[in-house]
């Protein structure tokens, strides 16, 4: 047993008490009906709280129609605010704590037609846009990013109405956010263009407006990225910046992630892709699968390293004092005691929980001491699949749980 680890230990987050160290990352689920939760993701983050996680992720919700990515994916509404609570509830049933992962998609809409030009830092052509003819983006005017930021409060306090005790604002992986953060996409010339401290402005504007509305009740999360890893990318010195300009904005924890979707998969997942797993599950598509093919033109190739951000994420936390979350390639109980005795608050994970959700209960037990994932990224693809993410090596989902609403 290993119940006097810290790791096994509540921790206080902002306004809320985790019931240990582990959190269950924001990865795309793909389990949604008609842009609200479906009863397998309720299912999905029910086992996450079962299996002993203190705080679980739900995923991108997008906070309008047009920030999605894809069109499996949650957006924020008042409608779904029933659906929201049956996701909240059936965590809280099993003892643990909820966060939705809230962003927007900005340019970055690959499989979604916006009528109008995407929007972003700045304007161009969008090659993220490419398979639905989103092939324009324009840079958003001070009106834009006044009602961005709304939205992103309105998500907010909607799942604060819903019993959600957390949300993570996502800020990293070429999302909208980012696209501010990252001098590939942010080509601005004024207050929100230029320096690191420039790009990171609007950010942290969304931030600040999001703890003061719901930052006496829920905890207010940032994800971002410790570096782009490309060059001409955002360096972990830029990140540093971010950071405690978020830091100053009143976020309560920094999860700590990497890469940008479009350029950098391989460095946000720290080995490559399963070219052949996503043609399977991409076969009746095959735009998307071309796209999927140019994204590997120049991608080098990667061998999977246990703890993959640990240089990255100590740069970080040696320049702010907010609380924060390590992620990046945390495999065993011995990488998760790492990750604590460098000073992070907490350990995140996500394919080690698609994997086996009981992980931290059995490491808690002293039944295993390392997760019995490849790191094969055969998962990754199914988030196209109609039963949604699942391991390879497992039981396959129940599709019809992911054809009904969750407060259906």
């Amino acid at each position: 047993m290993n119940e006097k680890n810290t790791l096994f230990t509540p921790f206080k987050l902002g306004p809320v008490t985790l019931r240990n160290r582990f959190i269950r990352a924001g990865a795309n689920e793909g389990m949604v009906v008609d842009g609200a939760p479906s009863k397998a993701l309720v299912k999905h983050h029910r086992d996450m709280a079962a299996g002993g996680v203190g705080l679980t992720t739900v995923a991108y919700g997008a906070v309008s129609k047009v920030g999605r990515t894809l069109p499996n994916q949650v957006w924020m509404r008042p409608e779904i605010l029933p659906d929201l609570e049956a996701l909240a509830e059936a965590v809280h049933a099993e003892g643990g704590a909820i966060s939705y992962q809230i962003t927007h998609g900005g340019s970055f809409v690959t499989s979604v037609k916006v009528e109008e030009p995407t929007m972003s830092a700045s304007g161009g052509f969008n090659k993220a846009g490419f398979m639905r003819g989103n092939l324009r983006k324009r840079a958003m005017t001070r009106a834009d990013m006044d009602l961005v930021a709304q939205q992103f409060v309105d998500a907010a306090e909607l799942c604060r109405q819903a019993g959600f005790d957390a949300v993570e604002i996502h800020m990293g992986h070429g999302y909208l956010l980012n696209q501010f953060i990252s001098p590939i996409s942010n080509k601005r010339t004024d207050e929100y263009g230029g320096s690191a401290e420039n790009r990171a402005r609007f950010p942290a504007e969304v931030l600040r407006r999001v703890k003061e509305k719901v930052g006496h009740q829920m905890a207010v999360l940032a994800k971002i990225n410790v570096a782009d890893g490309v060059p001409g990318g955002a360096t972990a010195d830029d990140a540093i910046v971010t950071a405690r300009l978020l830091q100053q904005a009143g976020a309560d924890m920094l999860v700590l992630s990497g890469g940008r979707n479009m350029e950098s998969g391989w460095f946000m997942f720290g080995s490559n892709f399963d070219m052949d797993e996503m043609k399977k599950v991409l076969k009746g598509s095959w735009l998307t699968g071309l796209m999927m093919k140019l994204s590997q033109i120049g991608t080098p190739k990667v061998q999977f390293r246990e703890m993959y951000f640990l240089e990255y994420s100590r740069q970080i936390r040696a320049a702010v004092d907010i609380p924060l979350a390590y992620l990046g390639g945390a495999r065993s109980l011995a990488n998760a005691e790492q990750a604590m005795a460098e000073g992070f608050e907490a350990v995140v994970m996500a394919r080690p929980l698609i994997h086996d959700s009981q992980f931290v209960n059995k490491l808690q037990r002293g039944e295993v001491k390392a997760s019995g994932c490849i790191n094969c990224n055969r998962c990754i693809p199914y988030i196209y699949h109609p039963a949604g993410t699942m391991c390879v090596m497992n039981p396959p989902n129940d599709v019809a749980l992911n054809c009904v609403r969750a407060a259906g």
